[in-house]
């Protein structure tokens, strides 16, 4: 399966991802989890030892240089298009409890010159990764499907939209889901989270109107834990019930 998991900064995204990560690893899946956000906590959530010392595949200019035959006495801009890539994952990421982890990295503002190389790396990448890997693949997104070009979106079996119940949460989930359906994404599905009760539930569902895969609760255990992810016996069960639904659709 190939799933990518998206939302509004702070609705808990990272979260879902390192969670599902985790539970297909259990069943015993090989898992890639990406870390496509520019905030790169992917490592922290999945309990990574030392994950800041992980170094960004965008930060790897030598290598990008090199893949994207840079020519720095020829033409400003001119570079391969599809650099060789499918190396990358064996050399470049770290495997912890059963799940590997790559992080792609933030690419730099304008004025650092050409920036098109980094990220043609990252996007060749993504989409080895999505349409010629065998295992599951877990993209943590930024909030909507930047990464995602069409022939990569069409390999996507799953997009994952984690909401809040607030109204600018459903308003911010809406708009990422009409993204993803203009890039051809057609199994798009939305999970609940900080749900405090009933009410919370009845908002989602009556303004989501369909494709909710399950509401996770206000939980405290991930606060205390700076980060990191960790089931209690609830919380296992809800992402359990988030997970067997994915499966199904799959």
């Amino acid at each position: 399966m190939k799933l990518a998991v998206t939302g509004k900064g702070g609705a808990g995204k990272t979260t879902l991802a390192a969670g599902l990560a985790l539970l297909f690893a259990e069943e015993g899946k090989k898992v890639i989890a990406l870390d496509c956000d520019p905030d790169m906590n992917l490592g922290v959530a999945l309990g990574f030892p030392h994950p800041e010392k992980i170094q960004p595949i965008s930060q790897m200019k030598e290598l990008i240089a090199e893949r994207t035959q840079i020519n720095p006495e020829g033409p400003k801009g001119y570079f391969k298009l599809n650099p060789r890539v499918d190396d990358i994952p064996e050399k470049f990421s770290l495997e912890y409890n059963n799940v590997r982890l790559m992080v792609m990295g933030k690419v730099d503002k304008a004025g650092s010159g050409c920036l098109c190389p980094e990220n043609t790396f990252i996007k060749n990448l993504i989409s080895h990764l999505v349409v010629n890997r065998s295992e599951v693949v877990m993209l943590d997104m930024v909030a909507g499907s930047e990464h995602l070009g069409r022939a990569t979106a069409g390999a996507v079996d799953i997009f994952l939209i984690i909401v809040e119940p607030t109204i600018l949460g459903v308003n911010t989930a809406l708009h990422i889901q009409s993204l993803a359906q203009s890039l051809g994404l057609k199994k798009i599905f939305f999970a609940g989270n900080k749900i405090m009760g009933g009410e919370d539930i009845k908002f989602l569902e009556d303004n989501l109107k369909e494709k909710i895969t399950g509401f996770i609760s206000f939980n405290q255990i991930i606060q205390r834990n700076r980060g990191r992810f960790e089931f209690d016996a609830k919380l296992k069960e809800e992402f359990r019930d988030i997970y067997l639904k994915l499966k199904g659709e799959n």
